[in-house]
């Protein structure tokens, strides 16, 4: 293989005007390395150009990508003047022949011996003529191009008349002139290795088959051929005249005996992809201005009052348990739809979901297994459970078996099949009625982890979140309330596993803030009364008799409430009592917009000693319902033991020596903490011993739920589609990754890890902008077409059929060549395994076509030695030939030096082109 092959290529540009035209100078030039260049810095007299020796060079004949320029002269650097302007062009002969002396004088009085060209005519001519000159020698660069080919120049023996005729050398006989040529076969009749993807009948399953259709799971892979045609070139690279006949009436030129063979595929232009369809017509959703009511309209659901009624008993189906096994549905089925029936099915005027699709995905939603087999407990699944931990972290998603991942997913669907903006609309509706609904009856939402909302998921799984951890409170409250028996705070028992045994000691540092806790829920107001479980009098008569400092004598009558367990071996320091851990409230949960508009307003109170105050207390409110659950557990305590417990490091305890001279412990209070008007000590002053079950809720469960329905049902489409938009591509991401670790593609798992680096980037920042958001979907899309070229090509060269393990490695490394190269030798032609293939492909191609009357084609491919090679021949007649004719001889005189002649010559059905360099000698004519 040449240099221009494996070489990279380089160009400069620049803008020059002459005589008023604006013209562009590029400079294009092969990168070489430094070994290549040491010996050419001194040009001697009577060496002709690099340029000129190139010209009968055989190495770098027909390179599969480069300049046109290149192929046609093999040239390794040259300079193109072109206008500047695309639509300007050189027309008229008289300014052709202007630039093209003005070329030769800067050439001769600058010594450059650098082919330049001037590009005239059109630009889609490609016509260029050019110069190159040297010690005492020129080469001139001239082109003919010819929309209709004269019949005498369709094959070598007319084409070496014209080389001859043109070189126009003295001398008899003539050195012989050395040949190279390449016919280049298309085959583009594949019907009958099917696509391997077959279109599903959505007709059915539209028709709402529960079962039929599996929401949730990605759909993947193109809807037509990823590869449209296959370019077979087979070449002869050093031919002698003489030694073959190539005329109009005989050929020798079979392709079969050919030398060489090199294949290229042509990909089929962005073609569709169920998954890049699927992530992009979910992503348009965030460009819609409507909100859902906009969108259905009242009516609609005025229209169904039957319906909406019974929509508890639709929805209960959630909270059932299913009573057959869901279906293991598979989209991978229903996928590779044509573009009219997805069309057909996603029409505007289509009413939103029937029953059926919605019970569905209810119980879809409903059901705990990740839905789109990228469980990270599956083992055919390539991502461990710490990547795909790190994935939903990453891409601020949420985990692949959660609601809010589901949910994602289905809407995708609903999206692409079921209606479009206004089935989203219609799901998130019904979904919001059904948050309401489990949030009124004490149902947890299924999918979603236990605990406070998860701060590294989206916003949407943080709210659903949310509004579990209200549910689960008022539960355990309701629950409570109806044994009346309860002497612990219902949801609270959680928090004995911080503070269990003298080991795990709650040891916070509270004056740096109680920043996780819930502020707006702290207040003044006397309206706001935990709901007590004892009667109000009960309530009175405990509070007023605790003293401030709580000593023994006014706690005599006040029986222990609220206690967890014995704290280990402590007791209190004044009675000597055994030390109990308390029943305290758990500290509210938040979701992070919660938090920021806390930081926001704390941040707002400035530093004056007012809003110091004022921050403090907001801050207090957790450490203030500790206290008085800790008063009301160990009657009779002091500031000390609460800090003991609660925050063990302010409390000093050092040996001294008392009077009767014993070693023994003495604790005091640390620095801070006897700091005057010491926040802490300002608290215990003011806290009662109240148990946590009667204290003023924390947690306002019933106002933070309402916050969170309200902050559903509030949401458009467009929001909803943003906040799931990370969901989808983290689906996405997992679905490409399990499908290209089934054809394991180096270059796919590059890219991928490229994606998955660049959405973290994107995702974790709040509102991404919608441009790198689309080049995230465009990224995904392109995976999924390298895949399905894969695929395609796997299936056409049939590398799963193959028996002999060898042949099979062989056939796989060809097709990987083929998506990752330009072009791609085929090993021993075609006598090699992949040539034989394609022999064959070819073959059938031809014996398909036959069966239709070849006439009018024939008319249309000319010459009789085409029409004498189709009805033969196993290839059809070649869609390009090429031809490089080469010689060395004295011009312009028998005494002149001789020197390289080139000739190119190329026919397709619609274009002739012969490209010439004939090089003289300007010393001796």
């Amino acid at each position: 293989c040449g240099i221009f092959t494996s070489g990279a290529w380089e160009e400069k540009s620049d803008e020059i005007s002459f005589a008023d035209f604006k013209f562009s100078v590029t400079h294009h030039y092969l990168v070489q390395d430094s070994a290549d260049k040491e010996g050419k810095d001194e040009v001697l007299e009577d060496v002709i150009p690099q340029s000129m020796q190139d010209l009968l060079c055989m190495n770098n004949d027909f390179p599969p990508r480069a300049h046109c320029l290149v192929r046609w002269y093999g040239l390794r650097e040259f300079v193109v003047i072109a206008p500047a302007a695309n639509h300007d062009a050189v027309l008229s002969e008289s300014k052709c022949n202007l630039l093209l002396s003005s070329v030769s004088i800067a050439l001769g009085n600058t010594g450059c011996q650098v082919p330049l060209f001037v590009q005239i005519h059109h630009k889609w001519r490609r016509m260029y003529v050019g110069e190159c000159q040297g010690h005492g020698v020129r080469t001139d660069f001239e082109m003919v191009h010819l929309r209709k080919v004269p019949n005498q120049y369709t094959h070598l023996s007319g084409l070496l008349d014209i080389f001859k005729s043109k070189i126009g050398c003295p001398l008899t006989p003539l050195p012989p002139v050395s040949i190279a040529i390449r016919f280049t076969y298309v085959l583009q009749d594949w019907q009958q290795y099917f696509w391997p993807q077959q279109p599903p009948d959505i007709d059915a399953l539209v028709g709402g088959e529960v079962g039929g259709l599996e929401f949730g799971k990605l759909p993947f892979g193109a809807c037509e051929d990823p590869i449209s045609e296959l370019h077979l070139a087979t070449t002869w690279p050093h031919l002698t005249e003489g030694i073959i006949v190539d005329n109009d009436v005989y050929s020798d030129l079979d392709p079969i005996q050919a030398p060489h063979w090199s294949v290229r595929v042509r990909k089929a232009d962005n073609p569709q992809c169920l998954l890049g369809d699927f992530v992009t017509e979910f992503f348009k959703i965030c460009r819609r201005k409507e909100s859902t009511d906009e969108i259905l309209g009242r009516s609609t659901f005025e229209e169904e009052g039957r319906e909406i009624a019974d929509i508890t008993h639709a929805l209960s189906k959630l909270t059932e348990p299913a009573p057959v096994p869901i279906h293991k549905l598979s989209v991978s089925n229903m996928v590779h739809t044509a573009k009219k029936k997805i069309r057909k099915h996603r029409g505007v005027e289509e009413s939103p979901l029937n029953n059926d699709v919605l019970n569905t995905i209810l119980l879809v939603t409903k059901c705990s297994k990740p839905l789109d087999g990228s469980s990270s407990t599956d083992s055919n699944n390539p991502l461990s459970e710490s990547e795909e931990y790190n994935l939903y972290n990453q891409f601020k998603s949420a985990p692949s078996d959660s609601l809010t991942y589901k949910l994602a997913l289905c809407l995708c669907m609903i999206n692409f099949y079921h209606g479009g903006l206004k089935g989203v609309a219609h799901l998130w509706q019904e979904f919001v009625l059904e948050m309401r609904f489990r949030w009124e009856n004490n149902f947890l939402i299924p999918g979603l982890t236990s605990g406070p909302p998860d701060l590294r998921c989206c916003l949407l799984h943080q709210k659903l979140q949310m509004l579990n951890c209200c549910i689960e409170r008022k539960k355990a409250r309701d629950e409570g309330r109806k044994t009346n028996t309860s002497e612990i705070y219902p949801g609270d028992t959680g928090k004995a596993g911080d503070q269990l045994g003298p080991d795990n000691l709650k040891d916070m540092d509270k004056e740096k803030g109680e920043v996780g806790k819930s502020w707006d829920s702290w207040s003044d107001s006397e309206e706001e009364f935990f709901e007590c479980l004892s009667d109000t009098e009960e309530l009175k008569g405990n509070g007023q008799e605790s003293g401030k400092k709580g000593g023994p004598k006014e706690v005599a009558s006040l029986k222990p409430e609220g206690r967890l367990h014995q704290h280990g071996k402590l007791t209190l320091l004044h009675n000597g009592e055994p030390l109990y851990i308390p029943v305290t409230q758990e500290p509210a949960p938040m979701t992070e917009d919660l938090l920021e508009e806390q930081s926001e307003v704390l941040a707002k109170l400035g530093t004056s000693a007012e809003g110091a105050h004022l921050r403090a207390r907001m801050q207090s409110a957790c450490l203030l319902s500790d206290m008085e659950s800790f008063k009301a557990a160990n009657p009779g305590c002091f500031l000390e033991d609460f800090v003991r417990w609660y925050s063990p490091r302010d409390y000093i305890e050092e040996e001294v020596v008392d009077e009767k001279g014993n070693m023994v412990l003495k604790g005091e209070l640390s620095a801070r903490m006897k700091i005057p008007s010491n926040m802490w000590v300002e608290a215990w002053e003011t806290a009662k011993p109240i148990p946590a079950r009667r204290q003023r809720r924390l947690f306002d469960d019933t106002r933070e739920a309402e916050k969170v329905l309200h902050y559903l049902a509030v949401q458009k489409p467009a929001d909803l589609a943003r906040h799931l938009l990370p969901c989808v591509i983290h689906a996405a991401v997992l679905k490409v990754k399990e499908e290209e670790n089934l054809e394991n593609i180096s270059s796919v798992k590059k890219i991928i890890k490229q994606i998955i680096t660049h959405s973290s980037k994107v995702l974790h920042f709040p509102n991404p902008e919608d441009k790198k958001l689309e080049e995230i979907i465009h990224q995904i899309t392109n995976v999924e077409a390298i895949i399905a070229r894969a695929r395609s090509l796997k299936a056409k060269f049939g590398t799963e059929k193959c028996e002999q393990e060898e042949e099979k490695e062989d056939l796989e490394r060809f097709v990987s060549c083929l998506l990752e190269q330009p072009e791609v030798l085929v090993v021993g032609a075609g006598r090699g395994h992949a040539g034989k293939i394609i022999h064959k492909l070819f073959v059938n191609a031809q014996r398909a076509a036959a069966v239709a009357p070849p006439e009018e084609e024939l008319k249309r491919m000319g010459s009789p030695e085409e029409r004498r090679h189709n009805s033969v021949s196993d290839f059809p007649p070649p869609a390009g030939r090429e031809l490089i004719l080469r010689t060395t001889v004295p011009r312009p005189a028998p005494y002149s030096r001789a020197l390289p002649q080139r000739m190119y010559s190329v026919l397709t059905k619609e274009d002739f082109r012969l490209a010439g360099a004939f090089s003289s000698d300007t010393t001796f004519f």
